[in-house]
C-alpha cells in the first residue's frame, strides 16, 4: 500500500481465504480495504461471501434459537467497513498534510536561522 492508500490487486482466492475472518471481525485494515475494493469489483466474490454469511451466521443463529435478518445485517457490516476504510482514508491525508505543514515550517526556521 502506499502514502495515498492504494492498494494492490486482491485475487478471487486470496479474497475467499479473508471470507471467514471478515465475518469473524478479524481483518486488519490494509487487508479489509482489499477485500471491500475486491468484493465491490467483483459480482463472484460479492455472491461468494453471501452465501458463507448466510451459512456461518444463519448456523450459528439457529444453534442460539435467535431470530435474524442476514441480509440487512451483511448489508450493514458491509456499510461498517465502507465507512472505516472513508475515515482512515481522511486521516491518511490529514497525516501528510501535516507532514506537509510541518516540513515547510522547518524549512522556513532553518533559511530564517541562515539569515
Amino acid at each position: 500500500m502506499d502514502i495515498w492508500g492504494k492498494s494492490e490487486q486482491m485475487s478471487c482466492k486470496q479474497f475467499e481465504k479473508l471470507i471467514p475472518d471478515f465475518i469473524a471481525k478479524k481483518l486488519d485494515y490494509p487487508d479489509l480495504k482489499r477485500f471491500y475494493e475486491h468484493m465491490e469489483q467483483c459480482a463472484d466474490c460479492r455472491e461468494e461471501l453471501d452465501i458463507q454469511f448466510l451459512v456461518m451466521q444463519g448456523i450459528q443463529r439457529l444453534e442460539d434459537g435467535n431470530a435474524f435478518d442476514l441480509q440487512f445485517e451483511l448489508r450493514q457490516r458491509l456499510e461498517e467497513t465502507r465507512r472505516k476504510i472513508h475515515i482512515h482514508g481522511i486521516f491518511q491525508y490529514l497525516g501528510v498534510g501535516m507532514e506537509i505543514v510541518a516540513a515547510g515550517m522547518l524549512a522556513g526556521i532553518v533559511v530564517w536561522i541562515l539569515m
